[in-house]
């Protein structure tokens, strides 16, 4: 029986993916990941966004981060207009941007997972932001001599700003997600290399386990089972990172059946395990 595989994974594959985007419409059903980083300016509507157990309703200014292992998904409330910048930008050309002084990586990668994620701008960052942007989005579409030259420094200057403003932010976000679907995904984390049952959840939390299964869908847009078959990959790949085996990596991740691994694993992540664990000991 194959597994559901709602959580979706969009590989970017230019060094630098802007989208500047208007929409009157639903957005983001399911939680999804990208193989680059994403910086997130919300200008309008009515949305709520998701990163890993957290939610947070967005108001104007609100700037988030998101590194490739952060699932994230955004979620209409109306139909009012829904406007925001989304930039999307492989590691390696951050890393060929930054120097030994400055490391244009660090508001996304100094932190923990799913943590420090937001900031709120006021209205004098918000308008240094938007003039980068829009100087960004028209150099992007030029075609005159230096266009190149002036996209990077355009981004370096972005990252600039982004990591100064979150190095200094004294922000805290209210995180609305509702208390179940939080513990519910902190007890998945908790037991991935275990069985996991929807009976087992019911008794962990006094609750009809049809009842858990609706309220994780209608947060999330999954279903539980593929929910556990996304954090058991997850698990898989620190794992493979770590050095293990591909057969190691499979079962101390919860996965019982090694080819519905390989499957699963290659589905998921966009590349198979053995092609994971090459290139991630060629960048060690």
């Amino acid at each position: 029986m194959n597994e559901p595989f709602e959580l979706r994974y969009d590989p970017i594959r230019k060094d630098l993916l802007y989208l500047h985007r208007i929409t009157t419409f639903n957005m983001g059903t399911f939680y999804h990941r990208h193989d680059a980083y994403e910086l997130y300016l919300f200008l309008r509507g009515n949305v709520n966004l998701y990163i890993e157990n957290s939610c947070y309703h967005m108001e104007r200014g609100d700037l988030l981060v998101m590194n490739p292992e952060e699932m994230h998904r955004s979620f209409s409330l109306d139909e009012s207009e829904y406007e925001r910048i989304t930039i999307n930008l492989q590691k390696s050309y951050l890393h060929r941007l930054s120097t030994p002084a400055t490391n244009l990586c660090g508001c996304f990668d100094f932190r923990p997972k799913g943590k420090g994620n937001i900031v709120h701008l006021d209205e004098s960052q918000l308008k240094q932001l938007l003039q980068l942007t829009g100087d960004l989005e028209r150099v992007l579409t030029s075609d005159a001599y230096g266009s190149d030259i002036r996209v990077n420094s355009y981004v370096a200057q972005l990252l600039v700003l982004t990591n100064t403003i979150f190095q200094n932010a004294s922000f805290i976000p209210t995180d609305i997600m509702p208390e179940l679907v939080r513990k519910t995904m902190d007890y998945i984390e908790a037991h991935l290399a275990q069985d996991i049952s929807l009976e087992q959840l019911a008794a962990a939390f006094y609750l009809n386990s049809t009842y858990i299964s609706r309220q994780f869908k209608k947060h999330t847009g999954l279903t539980l089972r593929s929910y556990i078959l996304d954090r058991r990959v997850s698990l898989a790949k620190s794992y493979l990172c770590e050095g293990l085996s591909i057969t190691e990596a499979c079962y101390q991740s919860g996965f019982s059946d090694y080819a519905n691994f390989i499957r699963s694993f290659t589905k998921i992540a966009g590349i198979s395990p053995g092609k994971f664990a090459k290139k991630s000991a060629s960048l060690s």
